[in-house]
C-alpha cells in the first residue's frame, strides 16, 4: 500500500529521488530525531513567548498599581490640604482671652445635620430611625421635614462626635453633614453678661461678642480683655452670697483700675449661662452694670462735696446747720440719723447727711453742678465697649430742688460703670479715664481728662478714709489696706411714681489703697431685707460694705498688694481733716 508522505516544513525540497531511494538515503534513526528536536524547539519558543506576555502583563498591572498609590497619596494630600484650607478659612470667630491669657470664649468644630428630601427613600422610616437618635426631636416633625417637596432641611445643628457617627451607622441615604462651629464659654456664668452672647449662625448679639462681632469674625487674633477671671470670680462669688443672705433681686459689682479705667470685673446679678442661650431670657439677660441706671443715693455726695471743695465755695472746716430738715414747698429734706448740730464738710460725709449735703449744693449752684456732673460723666452714657449702655436720667427742669437732691443722689439715676469711673477721678488726682473693656496693649497709655485738681483729690480721698475708719462704711475697713468709700441707700421709685418705704438700693463705692489708689470697687444690691443679725436694716453700710471688704482681702494678694504694717499715720492737728476725725469720735 502506498501513503503519500507528508513533507516536513524543514525537509529539503522535493526532488526526482524515489522515496525509495530517500530511505536508503537517510537512516529511520536520524530522521525521527531530527523531528524530536525540532518540536523541543517550537515548544520551547512558545513558552518563552508565553512567560514573555505573563511578565509583561504583570509589570503593567504593577505599575498600575503604583500610578494608582502615588495618585491616591498625591490625592490624599491635596484633599488634606483642601480639608485644612477649608477649615482655616470657614473659621467663623476669633478667641477671647482674660488679661492673663485664660480663655473666656471660642469656637469648637462641630457638624451640623440636614438632608435632602428628594434623596430619602422613606421619609417615616427615616424619621422613627432618626429619632432613636434624637430623643428630644419631634418624630412626626421629622417625617414632615423628609416628605416636603424641598432639597435642603436642617435636622438639628452642633451635633457631637458621638452622635454623628450614631447618625451615620443608621445608613440612610439623603442624610448629610456640614461643618459648623459652636461657641463655647469654659466659664459659663461667670463672665456672662461681659461677653454676651451669639446666635445660631455664629453672630454676636450682645457684650463683647457683638460690640466686636466684625472684628471677631475679620481676624485670627484673639481679643484681650482687661477682665482678670479671678477676680470676675471672686466679685461674683461674694455679691451672690450678699444677694443670697438678704433676698435682694439683684446685684451689681465693678472693679476698676483707677490708673487707667480698665475693668478688672464686672459682674450682673442674676446672670445666665452663655452655653445655653435660652436661660439669658428675661431679667437674667440684663446687665445692670452698664445698661440699668439707678439712683445711687449717697454716693454722689463725694461729688457734692467734691465740686464744693474744688470751686473754693467751702473748706473742710467750713461747718453747715444740720439742726433741723429743709422744707422746700411740699418736699421736706431729712436725714436717715441726724446729729441735729451744726456738721462740718468731714461730718458731711461721714455721718451721710443730705441736709449738709444739700446746703453744700447750693453755695455750687444749680449751674456749678451741671458743670461738674458733666465732668465727670454723669449726664452722658458711659463710653465702653460694650453695647448695652443705659442713658442717665437727669430733670427736664433743674430747678433748685432738683440741685438739692441731687447732691444726695436722689433726681439723677446713672449706671454703675458711670458712678465707678467718676469716683475713680475724684482719688486719682482728678483724671477722668473712660472705663475700658480692652487691655491697654504694650506701649499703650491711657489718656484722661483732667476735671478736679490734685489738691481736691488729695482732701477725698482722706474725707472716704474716715467715712471707713469713723462712719457708715466702717464694715469695710481690711486692716493694712487702707480701705476708703461711701455708703449708699436710695428708696426706689414706684411702678407709679414716688418711692416705696421699703424698696431700696443699697451700694458702697470703695478705692484702696487710699494713700496711692489703684483699685476702685463696687458693690450694689437691689431690693435687699435686713436681717437679724443686721438688726432688720438693709443700708450699704450693712449689706453692701462688708462685700467690698471680702472682695479686697481675696484679690489684693493675687494682685501683689501686700497689708502695709506700717501703723496709718493720723492727721496731725492743725490739719483740716484733724478737725474731722476729732468730730467724728464725739
Amino acid at each position: 500500500m502506498n501513503f503519500e508522505r507528508l513533507r516536513h516544513p524543514f525537509s529539503p525540497p522535493e526532488s526526482d529521488v524515489s522515496v525509495e531511494e530517500t530511505a536508503t538515503e537517510i537512516p529511520t534513526h536520524i530522521k525521527f530525531e531530527g523531528i524530536r528536536r525540532q518540536a523541543l524547539e517550537i515548544g520551547r519558543n512558545r513558552l518563552l513567548v508565553t512567560g514573555a506576555l505573563f511578565t509583561l502583563a504583570f509589570a503593567v498591572i504593577a505599575g498600575r498599581l503604583v500610578e494608582l498609590a502615588v495618585v491616591a497619596q498625591i490625592g490624599e494630600g491635596a484633599r488634606s490640604n483642601r480639608i485644612a484650607a477649608t477649615s482655616k478659612m470657614r473659621k467663623v470667630r476669633s478667641d477671647i482671652t482674660d488679661r492673663n491669657g485664660i480663655l473666656l470664649a471660642t469656637s469648637l468644630p462641630t457638624a451640623s445635620l440636614y438632608a435632602n428630601p428628594q434623596h430619602i427613600l422613606d421619609p417615616k422610616e427615616a424619621a422613627r430611625k432618626l429619632a432613636r437618635v434624637f430623643p428630644n426631636l419631634d418624630r412626626s416633625k421629622i417625617q414632615t421635614k423628609l416628605a416636603a417637596n424641598k432639597t435642603f432641611v436642617w435636622l438639628q445643628r452642633n451635633l457631637t462626635p458621638k452622635t454623628q457617627f450614631s447618625v451615620n451607622a443608621l445608613g440612610i441615604p439623603g442624610l448629610y453633614f456640614q461643618r459648623t462651629e459652636r461657641r463655647v464659654y469654659p466659664h459659663g456664668r461667670i463672665v456672662a453678661h461681659a461677653l454676651g452672647l451669639t446666635n445660631i449662625d455664629g453672630h454676636g448679639l450682645s457684650g463683647i461678642e457683638g460690640y466686636f462681632d466684625k472684628s471677631l469674625r475679620g481676624t485670627d487674633e484673639p481679643i484681650t480683655l482687661s477682665l482678670d477671671i479671678r477676680v470676675q470670680s471672686i466679685l461674683r462669688e461674694e455679691l451672690l452670697k450678699s444677694m443670697t443672705e438678704f433676698r435682694a433681686i439683684g446685684a451689681a459689682g465693678v472693679v476698676m483700675d483707677a490708673t487707667n479705667g480698665e475693668v478688672r470685673a464686672m459682674i450682673s446679678l442674676p446672670d445666665f449661662n452663655p452655653n445655653k442661650p435660652v436661660t439669658a431670657a428675661g431679667i437674667a439677660g440684663f446687665n445692670r452694670v452698664t445698661k440699668g441706671v439707678y439712683e445711687m443715693g449717697s454716693t454722689f455726695k463725694l461729688f457734692t462735696a467734691a465740686m464744693a471743695l474744688d470751686t473754693g465755695v467751702t473748706r473742710l472746716r467750713d461747718r453747715y446747720d444740720a439742726t433741723k430738715p429743709i422744707k422746700v414747698s411740699r418736699f421736706l429734706i431729712s436725714d436717715y440719723h441726724g446729729k441735729n448740730r451744726w456738721l462740718s464738710v468731714p461730718e458731711i460725709i461721714v455721718y451721710s447727711s443730705n441736709i449738709g449735703a444739700a446746703k453744700m449744693a447750693l453755695k455750687v449752684g444749680t449751674a456749678g453742678q451741671k458743670k461738674y456732673l458733666k465732668r465727670f460723666g454723669m449726664l452722658k452714657p458711659a463710653a465702653i465697649e460694650l453695647p448695652e449702655i443705659g442713658s442717665p436720667l437727669t430733670p427736664d427742669r433743674w430747678r433748685e430742688i432738683n440741685t438739692m437732691t441731687i447732691s444726695y443722689g436722689h433726681g439723677i439715676a446713672v449706671s454703675p460703670i458711670q458712678l465707678v469711673a467718676g469716683i475713680a477721678a475724684l482719688v486719682n488726682g482728678g483724671n477722668l479715664f473712660n472705663p475700658r473693656m480692652v487691655k491697654f496693649s504694650n506701649g499703650q497709655q491711657a489718656v484722661g481728662a483732667r476735671v478736679l485738681s490734685k489738691a481736691t483729690s488729695r482732701k477725698m480721698r482722706g474725707l472716704m478714709r474716715l467715712v471707713v475708719r469713723n462712719g457708715t462704711g466702717r464694715n469695710a475697713d481690711v486692716p493694712g489696706y487702707l480701705i476708703g468709700g461711701k455708703t449708699g441707700t436710695a428708696d426706689k421709685p414706684g411702678p407709679r411714681g414716688g418711692y416705696g418705704s421699703r424698696r431700696v438700693i443699697s451700694s458702697f463705692v470703695a478705692a484702696f489703697p487710699m494713700d496711692k489708689p489703684r483699685y476702685v470697687i463696687l458693690a450694689m444690691l437691689d431690693e435687699p431685707k435686713g436681717t437679724q443679725r443686721t438688726q432688720g436694716y438693709a443700708t450699704g453700710g450693712w449689706v453692701a460694705a462688708p462685700v467690698v471688704a471680702r472682695v479686697v482681702k481675696r484679690m489684693a494678694p493675687l494682685l501683689g498688694l501686700k497689708p502695709s504694717q506700717r501703723t496709718e499715720k493720723l492727721p496731725k492737728p492743725g490739719d483740716d481733716l484733724f478737725i474731722a476725725a476729732r468730730a467724728t469720735r464725739r
